[in-house]
């Protein structure tokens, strides 16, 4: 008897170790569940504002620190593999979480790009309310608005007064979307009562008459002046005192705050120098193919004249919005004719090709990738060059997030393991453009020349956040930066800037993540050489759902060893 457990000894120690890990994630996961509303599978009506209040924000950091203190107690060695993977994507997403509290980001919940008055508008537009029931949960949260916005313009007070919130500049206009609110004359017209408006016909008439009825008053007498005093608050107050500096270094916390937005949007240990140096050398990189590209096509030595004409010759554009879906689709199914040759494992979820909602349209971009749907803009037609549509429909479809998101879903992950990390959801999205050029998608050079654009558009990120936001670098020198190097149209470049300067370090994750997973294949193919398979390769990096970088590179590293330890075995056996 005691022999038996002696030799299981070992294996108790790791069960106790794992049943604490899941125990600390489960417990934590709940909380923040309760906490935050729905986080894992999108709820389809949300009832639910969470209280963003300072004290709860200071509840939040607390539980967090505290549970960062547990997984720091835990011996990691006792984890199997997988289990240590586990660890530290759970890890680095804690980790994430108390640095945004310790820098108090609650106190600037808005950027030039995203702000809970635009997002909650925005939802309505794509909500559909199954029933009644779900029509009142959706009611309870509306009736919410004013107790949580107070909350908000409490936080960003609190911000304002410490000199922690994007600069003015690029925060000019954004109150805009709040106005159209604050002075709607009829509510009916609002995106909020657009999903009333859609209930199925199986809701009984005189139940939809009540609903309606219920809508129209919770608008006109609690979102309605929800949003006039949020304008109040933004106009006369907020947006004026907003600081003058566009560099995140000048904001409380300084040099320090501006790493914390790099490790949480790149999940890499990187300072701006090192990501600005690597951003001047792909900006090169990708000039000497453009050049190249410029001379085949008859414009050597002349980028500027090509990008005028690709931008201002009619047959680069769609003339219907049926001809820019079809196109789409096109390429769509160039894809599945390589399919095979590139991946082993494919997504069962199948997606459609649908345009952006007409209501949303104008304030979209160009394309958005779903597990089941690719949404692509076809409002202002002249806008959407057909020559960025194959890298556009490749990031954002097959085999980038369509694919790449339905994967993840059919994996048996834990919750917390469900969450999107740009650096790899991008990143990945990033590198199946340059993946088309080796597929062939390619078809003609001016295609080529829109994969480029949309590559460079990113590296110069890797160039600009850093340099505006600690190496002393102006607005106008940035704009310049993007305008020199990329054929994106004048309003963009304006929109582009202002984005990054209000939200330090989201635009460094995008580059970073394509070119982590460009080393790893290199790496590979390096060491395993004739045995490199790019199958399996595809498959060990979507095989893990969103991730890290760092998480990544471990996994990959390990699963190179395994292939070259399995070649030298088989070399050994005479095989």
């Amino acid at each position: 008897m005691s022999e038996h457990h002696h030799r299981h000894d070992g294996r108790a120690e790791v069960s106790a170790t794992s049943r604490r890990l899941a125990e600390i994630i489960d417990a934590e996961w709940s909380w923040r569940e309760a906490e935050l509303g729905s986080l894992s599978q999108r709820a389809s009506v949300v009832d639910f504002l969470p209280d963003v209040s300072e004290k709860a924000q200071l509840r939040r950091r607390q539980m967090w620190e505290k549970t960062l203190g547990e997984l720091d107690a835990l011996r990691t060695a006792d984890l199997s593999a997988d289990e240590k993977v586990d660890f530290d994507v759970y890890h680095q997403q804690l980790t994430t979480l108390v640095e945004a509290q310790r820098n108090r980001m609650w106190e600037r919940p808005a950027t030039a790009d995203s702000a809970f008055w635009r997002s909650m508008a925005f939802d309505a537009y794509r909500l559909v309310l199954e029933d009644a029931e779900s029509a009142r949960a959706y009611l309870r949260m509306l009736a919410d608005i004013p107790r949580y916005f107070d909350q908000q313009i409490e936080n960003m007070r609190a911000g304002a007064a410490r000199g922690f919130g994007p600069a003015r500049v690029c925060m000019s206009g954004r109150e805009e979307p709040v106005r159209v609110i604050a002075e709607a004359e009829d509510v009916a017209e609002l995106a909020f009562f657009g999903p009333f408006r859609r209930m199925p016909a199986v809701v009984p008439e005189q139940v939809r008459t009540e609903l309606h009825e219920a809508a129209a008053q919770v608008l006109s007498t609690e979102v309605v002046p929800a949003y006039r005093k949020l304008l109040d608050f933004l106009t006369t107050e907020y947006l004026p005192n907003l600081p003058d500096s566009i560099a995140a270094v000048d904001q409380p916390g300084g040099l320090e705050f501006y790493r914390s937005q790099i490790r949480e949007y790149s999940t890499t240990e990187l300072s701006p120098q090192q990501i600005f140096d690597i951003g001047q050398v792909e900006v090169k990189k990708i000039r000497e193919e453009m050049d190249d590209v410029a001379a085949e096509l008859g414009h050597p030595g002349d980028l500027p004249g090509l990008f005028e004409f690709m931008r201002t010759s009619p047959h680069f554009y769609a003339t219907t919005k049926r001809q820019l879906l079809a196109e789409a689709a096109y390429t769509c199914k160039a894809f599945d004719r390589v399919v095979h040759q590139y991946f082993g494992r494919l997504p069962q979820q199948r997606f459609a090709i649908m345009e952006t909602p007409a209501e949303i349209a104008k304030f979209d971009t160009f394309g958005r990738g779903a597990p089941d749907r690719y949404l692509l803009n076809t409002y202002n037609l002249p806008a959407r060059p057909l020559y960025s549509l194959p890298s556009l429909t490749l990031h954002e479809s097959a085999p980038g997030h369509s694919f790449q998101i339905s994967l993840a879903e059919e994996l048996e992950l834990k919750d917390f393991r469900r969450l999107y990390i740009s650096a790899f959801g991008e990143g990945w999205g990033l590198y199946t453009e340059r993946l088309g050029d080796e597929m062939g998608m390619y078809e003609t050079p001016f295609e080529r020349m829109g994969m480029l654009s949309f590559q460079m558009w990113r590296a110069v990120r890797l160039v600009v956040d850093p340099g505006m936001h600690a190496l002393g670098w102006s607005r106008e020198r940035a704009q310049d930066f993007l305008r020199e190097n990329t054929a994106i149209a004048e309003h963009e470049i304006v929109t582009e800037i202002d984005r990054y300067i209000s939200w330090p370090g989201q635009a460094t994750a995008y580059y970073l993540g394509q070119l982590t997973i460009q080393q790893l294949r290199k790496e590979a193919e390096e060491t395993l050489g004739e045995d490199f398979s790019i199958r399996d390769f595809h498959d060990t990096v979507l095989g893990m759902g969103s991730v890290p970088l760092t998480v990544l590179q471990a996994h990959v590293r390990a699963y190179i060893r395994a292939a070259a330890a399995k070649r030298q075995t088989q070399a050994a056996a005479g095989h």
